[in-house]
């Protein structure tokens, strides 16, 4: 897995389900504007708003409305170790090539050691040759993190098994260390104002809640590089501006008011307390501006 990828909103009826045809039709336009692959469920998503079995449910109705299950990125987190090994396992079941996983980030102050074990019971607990962890470090949202450290130790007990990272702390020093001193290890920066230095050192592409609405200038500067880097440095310029701009509001509220704008679908006003969508008049603002 590698490129550029959304962490895909989760668009919601008014009684706050999944609506279904909005989800896949959202995740058919990602791909159509040049998503190389999808992060469902993660913090963008509002995963920690839904029950495990309404993620299930959503990833598996989303591949029989024909999104490729190979494009999928499922997010698996959990504090509970017995629903982080339901959620690897259903995504394994409906086809999805890796799950990204939070640590347990609800006990602060806990030590490489504790999460260490974590990660360990889960892998042997689905005990499935299929299950590729791509290891969430979000310490903006979960505080608890992974140490350079212990994704080494990981990497030495469990290779072929941890394949990759996404990487969402905003450290282009850290994004740099982990392309260089785990060349096996796929890196995904969190944002996409990375993604070209990210691909210039070893990395492989982002993984960016902004991509819901910049992943057409995402996929160009990843396809510029690709071709030989001529003109990328301009094209990530523009793009590092899209990103900043978007980065003073609230995330989910102001992509998804972005999206009520575009499509003039009012139910993506519709997001799971405690979260609050923008008044139209910020929306209206928002989408101009954009």
């Amino acid at each position: 897995m590698k490129g550029v990828f959304a962490a895909v909103l989760t668009p919601m009826r008014d009684d706050l389900s999944v609506d279904r045809a909005a989800y896949a039709e959202h995740c058919r336009r990602l791909l159509d504007e040049g998503c190389h692959g999808l992060g469902i469920f993660g913090t963008t998503g509002e995963a920690n708003s839904l029950a495990v079995s309404e993620r299930v449910e959503a990833w598996e109705k989303l591949v029989e409305d024909g999104i490729p299950a190979d494009v999928l990125l499922p997010g698996t987190g959990a504090c509970a170790l017995p629903d982080a090994v339901t959620l690897a396992r259903e995504a394994l079941a409906v086809g999805a090539p890796g799950v990204l996983a939070l640590p347990p980030f609800y006990y602060k102050g806990v030590s490489d050691d504790g999460l260490f074990r974590f990660f360990a019971e889960l892998i042997e607990r689905v005990g499935d040759d299929r299950l590729r962890l791509f290891l969430y470090h979000i310490p903006p949202m979960a505080q608890v993190g992974f140490t350079p450290e212990l994704i080494g130790r990981l990497l030495d007990a469990y290779p072929g098994v941890v394949a990759g990272t996404k990487d969402s702390a905003g450290d282009a020093e850290r994004i740099e260390r982990l392309c260089k001193e785990f060349p096996q290890l796929t890196v995904f920066a969190g944002s996409e104002r990375f993604l070209l230095d990210t691909l210039r050192w070893g990395g492989d592409g982002c993984i960016s809640a902004t991509c819901n609405v910049t992943a057409a200038q995402s996929r160009r500067v990843y396809d510029l590089w690709a071709a030989g880097d001529a003109g990328a440095d301009a094209e990530q310029a523009s793009l590092t501006e899209t990103r900043g701009f978007l980065e003073g509001f609230p995330p989910i509220p102001a992509l998804k008011a972005i999206m009520r704008v575009r499509t003039g679908d009012a139910g993506w006003a519709n997001l799971r307390p405690p979260l609050d969508a923008l008044d139209d008049e910020r929306a209206q603002a928002v989408a101009a501006r954009l």
